[in-house]
């Protein structure tokens, strides 16, 4: 056999591994594995949409999103997010935290006027706003926040709705999701939920 006739036969059965493992690994175990995830966890496989009164998918209860006007004030009628640093905010597309340090000096200072800010909306003293109301996560898209930063939203929230504040506390309660196997994390809140839930309150 020839030398160019070892080499086509060498590319020829390259091409056909390749071929079949394409479909195997690249179709057959994708589909597979896509199909599993449907049958066993169709909501965690499609992303958890999340859907208003209407049926409308108003976003993913794994990613968060900002309650704000058109220039970044926060809407006072609704449950604030934690401050995101992905993108322009909550952008799906670029996950990040600010990757700055804690001593950096433009971090400090925007830890400093987020303080300020949500001390100022809430009613409270600085020392009361604790620390996701003004820290960024590390992927930018967290959809919960502390049940303290939740409690101290009631207030306000109340007030711009007219409703009863102890109504809207036990409505905060009842979405704090405790540790995971009551042992990992720190109990939480997610705050589209929770939106969704205050706005059918609200009719």
């Amino acid at each position: 056999m020839s030398s160019r006739s070892r080499i086509g036969r060498q590319y020829w059965v390259a091409l056909r591994a390749m071929v079949v493992f394409t479909l195997v690994l690249g179709v057959g175990y994708t589909a597979v594995v896509t199909g599993i995830g449907q049958l066993a966890l169709p909501a965690q496989a499609d992303g958890q949409p999340v859907s208003d009164a209407d049926g409308q998918v108003v976003g993913s209860a794994l990613i968060g999103q900002s309650f704000t006007d058109a220039d970044g004030n926060a809407l006072p009628q609704w449950f604030q997010s934690r401050p995101s640093a992905a993108g322009s905010g909550y952008d799906g597309t670029a996950s990040s935290g600010s990757n700055l340090g804690p001593e950096n000096s433009d971090l400090i200072t925007a830890i400093g006027d987020r303080r300020a800010a949500v001390a100022k909306l809430e009613g409270v003293s600085e020392s009361e706003v604790p620390a996701d109301a003004v820290t960024a996560s590390a992927s930018g898209l967290d959809p919960q926040i502390s049940p303290e930063y939740a409690r101290l939203q009631v207030a306000r929230v109340a007030e711009a709705r007219d409703l009863p504040e102890a109504k809207v506390s036990a409505l905060v309660e009842s979405f704090v999701q405790g540790r995971d196997l009551g042992i990992l994390g720190d109990p939480t809140v997610n705050v589209l939920e929770l939106n969704l839930a205050l706005a059918s309150m609200a009719g």
